[in-house]
């Protein structure tokens, strides 16, 4: 992680934890859009939604700067409340998270996707079986370490660039190749442990390989 980066976060806080009018200008410019683009994925682009939830998780932020331990870049900081905020966001409606829809993204997925279609299209429990598909997903990704989730939403789902997610963690772009690699791995075997048994009963007999 760039030291130069997770300074330049320490002192953004410091001024904002000083009342700073100026640094809260700063703070609201550069992280509403990307708090925004965060929270849109997760409400299946209901902007209406999304502009509350990250309002809800600026002024959790402002009030919990004082925790801030400048250990992370303070975009993955943010993200953590941001999450807490959309959850929050659907427990008061009595409403499930909208997963977060990697389905047609990732080879793993993309794999059992197609041993789904050979069921045939005109199939009703198609539709059943791929929404449990992606809640699977979901799931595979709600057990990765906050770092490798974001990493790879921001590459599959969203489309910033390695360079922009490498801006995003505050580190080099070699090193957010890394991250991502490492995230993907992570992911395939969580994913896998989660996704044997459903392939198996997706899939009917006559179908599966042999």
């Amino acid at each position: 992680m760039s030291s130069t980066q997770l300074e330049a976060d320490r002192q953004l806080v410091r001024r904002l934890r000083g009342g700073s009018e100026e640094a809260f200008g700063e703070f609201f410019d550069a992280y509403f859009p990307r708090l925004y683009r965060f929270a849109l994925v997760r409400t299946r682009h209901d902007a209406d939604a999304a502009e509350e939830i990250v309002q809800a998780t600026l002024t959790q932020v402002v009030r919990q700067l004082a925790t801030h331990r400048g250990e992370a870049a303070l975009f993955t900081w943010l993200c953590t409340f941001c999450r807490h905020e959309v959850s929050a966001y659907y427990r008061h409606r009595n409403r499930q998270p909208q997963p977060v829809d990697l389905v047609e993204e990732l080879p793993e997925v993309r794999s059992a996707l197609e041993s789904l279609m050979t069921v045939g299209t005109s199939d009703p429990e198609v539709e059943l079986q791929r929404k449990e598909l992606g809640r699977l997903v979901q799931v595979a990704l709600d057990q990765l370490h906050p770092r490798y989730g974001d990493a790879l939403e921001w590459k599959y789902i969203q489309g910033f660039s390695v360079k922009e997610i490498a801006s995003f963690m505050g580190v080099t772009p070699k090193a957010a190749e890394s991250v991502l690699s490492r995230a993907r791995n992570a992911f395939r075997d969580a994913f896998a442990s989660l996704s044997g048994g459903w392939r198996s009963a997706a899939v009917p007999p006559s179908t599966r390989p042999t």
